[in-house]
């Protein structure tokens, strides 16, 4: 201390005790003579606090080096600190206190004299050294002063009392502890200033703080001055984060934000995004450079880049060209179906000699169960390529197919771009399912947003509405799949190539069902070969009775019903091997659901069978006419089409007008009311190749004579007899193979297309082709006519 010292100064030192209660702090460091509010919630702490409070209320401050520990020992503190008297404390309602402190010394810790319950140690009182007045410490204390002064003039917050205090201060240590007890000091920094005893050297330190401070908040309102200009309520974010760059620029922080968006530009090289896709992405980077990391328009923007640097721009898995490869795969998944394998053959063949031809739009329709959509993950396997599945059925929102706009709160891209998203690659095997199931309503047409996808004239520039840019779907094989065409618009349908997929025979089901249906379920019921076992007999039994369909599913299920039972009874401890045979499939099934033999008990008159086609296959079809007393009217019943009821309108007309060449024929028209009717009356029915089984059944009441029952017809009918072709002739041979008919009835016009049905299926089946009604009457009615013919 220097001779100018007053004695009022000296009266104010104090002497020490020699042992203190000891405070560690966390994050702050206490300078002599600054007075300071404190927080304390350890126990030891409140402690020592409480133990100071009954003694001098003295105590030593010192700061912790690591502020994380919760139980800080001899070496987890400075040991230079600053003696404190505790002015004033407040006990808080959670058990916390706080207290009031001004530094009265810097003290240094000699040792600890006990650890608990608190910290105590002995310490001792550091005098300050001397000081020489002269120029250099003149110049430093204005220097601090004005330094002081201009912080405060830019902004920092600091006390006006602090700065007038300060202002009167000759005191080169003082004014070094005040200045630096308010500046915004790293705790090691701090520390620092409060170990430097030379009051001329701490207050040099206090200086060069003071004036990076300076630079700092320079810089700050450089800053604000050059955004302010410019600045309204959406640029207030983008003024803060400049700001906050700067920052992190001067104290040398790492920028999370700068780190991804490079992430982002390295992606776009390596992912080759095509030059409309990456001038987009680059954009949209920039946009986010200049945006704040936490407003809302961040979060849309990195969803957008995520999206658009995580799709598969240039990623091609290379195509397994082996064409006997090919047919292994798809004979091991599959049995029969030998024009779709043969179809997916021969594109791999012109794939092998043109590797740029573009892909067909293949189009499965078939009745439910019979394999489509597990075929397209066979044709994937076969091809090497992904699978990509997307199910179509009930979707009516455009935005499901282009994705929308990202104006809209929660927009993603279509489910297009989401399936080869997830796919990985650009060239998957990508299934439509159930195109059939479109739906149409206020949101649009997804069906006509299909038109682009499905072709390939087109879809090399596709656009989905969320990514904004052409995205190239050329290298994708589509297929899609319904079970009936007629509710696809003809447009969409036009750029398809339909491959129609029929119902198996029991023969097909038999050994579908023993080659993977029965291996399977086996593995997913727990159980083994050696419990279980299915004779083929047994087999046909199930298919025969419990099942009506012209898929599998069912047949699945009944099967699978068989495999529950056996597991809970080896789940039971029963031992031994449970065969399936015709005599136990009852026990394991109950009664039988269905009727294989579906024919009538005898020829009866005015029923004649027809043949009909269902989305689940072909039916029998029993029309059954009645005359009663009337007037000539014409009666429908049976949940009968428009297209059916004309059919029977205009069977009843041929049968009038040809009734004038029986005797008696336009009378018994005039007085009976003829009444149609088809059984099963909940289940719609509609369709023209009715026609000459309706008509057949009218001429059988009016010759009353019966209608041979091992006979079944299909077929329309036009006013002059003629008898015109019909379609789902597969479907409808195979249901009268299975009901036991002998004889099929079918326009010549259809000839053609019996030489696409297999063989086997037409095995038992004699096939009459007729071109007129009166072709069908000769050969469907039995017996002669009870009402005598007129003479021709």
């Amino acid at each position: 201390m220097n001779e100018t010292e007053t004695a009022v100064e000296q009266e104010e030192r104090v002497k020490l005790p020699d042992v203190l209660p000891v405070l560690a702090l966390k994050d702050v460091v206490i300078f002599p003579y600054i007075i300071l509010p404190l927080s304390v919630g350890r126990d030891k702490s409140i402690q020592a606090v409480d133990q100071a409070l009954a003694e001098h209320r003295i105590i030593m401050l010192v700061t912790q080096k690591d502020p994380a520990v919760e139980e800080p020992g001899e070496d987890d503190f400075h040991r230079f600190g600053t003696a404190a008297v505790i002015m004033r404390m407040l006990k808080l309602p959670d058990g916390r206190i706080r207290i009031l402190v001004q530094g009265l010394s810097r003290a240094r810790i000699e040792h600890l004299s006990q650890s608990e319950p608190f910290l105590q140690a002995r310490v001792a009182q550091i005098d300050e050294p001397g000081w020489e007045p002269g120029l250099e410490v003149e110049a430093l204390t204005r220097s601090v002063k004005e330094s002081l002064n201009r912080v405060v003039g830019l902004g920092k917050n600091i006390s006006p009392e602090v700065v007038i205090i300060a202002a009167n201060l000759g005191d080169p240590g003082r004014l070094a502890d005040l200045a630096a007890s308010n500046l915004d000091l790293k705790l090691e920094e701090a520390q620092e200033i409060l170990e430097t005893l030379a009051p001329v050297e701490r207050l040099k330190r206090v200086n060069e703080a003071l004036a990076r401070e300076i630079q700092l908040l320079t810089m700050q309102q450089k800053i604000s001055t050059q955004a302010r200009g410019e600045m309204d309520k959406s640029q207030r974010e983008y003024f803060l984060r400049q700001q906050l760059k700067a920052i992190r620029e001067e104290l040398g922080e790492g920028d999370e934000l700068a780190d991804e968006i490079e992430g982002y530009r390295k992606l776009v090289h390596e992912k080759q995004l095509p030059e409309e896709a990456a001038t987009e992405v680059e954009r949209q980077i920039k946009k986010l450079e200049r945006s704040h990391p936490d407003s809302a328009e961040t979060s849309v923007l990195r969803t957008y880049l995520d999206w658009m640097t995580g799709l598969p721009w240039g990623q091609v898995s290379a195509d397994e060209i082996d064409l006997e490869h090919a047919r292994q795969v798809l004979d091991e998944d599959h049995y029969g179906l030998d024009k779709v394998k043969q179809r997916i053959v021969e594109y791999l063949a012109v794939r092998k000699l043109n590797p740029e031809t573009k892909g067909p739009i293949l189009c499965f329709v078939g009745p439910p169960g019979v394999g489509k959509t597990s075929l397209g993950r066979s044709i994937a396997r076969a091809l090497g390529r992904k699978f990509a599945r997307l199910s179509l059925g009930g979707v009516r929102d455009e935005a499901e197919i282009r994705g929308h706009r990202r104006t809209y709160v929660g927009a993603l891209p279509g489910r297009i771009v989401q399936a080869i998203n997830q796919a990985g690659t650009n060239n998957p095997v990508f299934m439509l399912d159930e195109i059939d199931k479109i739906g149409t309503d206020f949101r649009g047409d997804p069906s006509s947003a299909l038109l682009e996808v499905l072709d390939p004239e087109q879809n090399s520039t596709f656009r989905d509405h969320y990514l904004g840019v052409a995205y190239d779907l050329s290298k994708v094989m589509f297929i899609t799949t319904a079970n009936i065409l007629q509710p696809i618009q003809p447009a969409f349908l036009d750029r398809m190539e339909v491959i129609h997929l029929s119902g198996y025979i029991l023969e097909e089901k038999l050994r579908i069902a023993k080659r993977h249906l029965i291996p399977k379920l086996i593995a997913a019921h727990g159980l083994t070969r050696s419990r279980i076992s299915f004779t083929d007999a047994a087999i046909r039994k199930v298919i025969a009775d419990y099942t009506k369909e012209a898929g599998l599913r069912n047949l699945e299920r009944e099967l699978a019903a068989v495999c529950r039972k056996v597991a809970t009874r080896v789940a039971g401890g029963e031992e031994g091997k449970n065969r399936i045979t015709v005599a136990s499939i009852e026990g394991y099934l109950g009664v039988r659901k269905h009727f294989s033999e579906e024919l009538l008990d005898r020829d009866r008159v005015g029923v004649a069978t027809g043949l009909a086609w269902t989305p689940s296959g072909g039916d029998l079809l029993f029309i059954e006419v009645l005359a009663v007393p009337g007037k000539g009217n014409l009666v429908l019943t049976g949940q009968l089409g428009e297209v059916m009821k004309e059919s029977a309108q205009a069977a009843l007309s041929y049968a009038r007008a040809a009734s004038a060449r029986r005797d008696g024929g336009h009378r018994f028209f005039a007085e009976h009311d003829i009444h149609v009717h088809v059984p099963a009356g909940s289940i719609p029915k509609d369709g023209p190749s009715a026609g000459i089984a309706i008509a057949t059944a009218i001429v059988s009441v009016l010759d009353a004579r019966p209608v041979n029952r091992r006979l079944a017809m299909t077929g329309e009918i036009t006013l002059r007899g003629d008898v015109l072709p019909i379609g789902g002739l597969k479907e409808k041979v195979l249901a009268a193979k299975g009901a036991g008919i002998r004889t099929v009835l079918l326009p010549k016009l259809n000839e053609r297309d019996l030489t696409e049905i297999q063989d086997d299926l037409k095995e038992g089946l004699e096939f009459r082709f007729v071109e007129h009604l009166d072709e069908v009457l000769e050969m469907a009615l039995t017996g002669r006519p009870k009402r005598a013919r007129a003479a021709r």
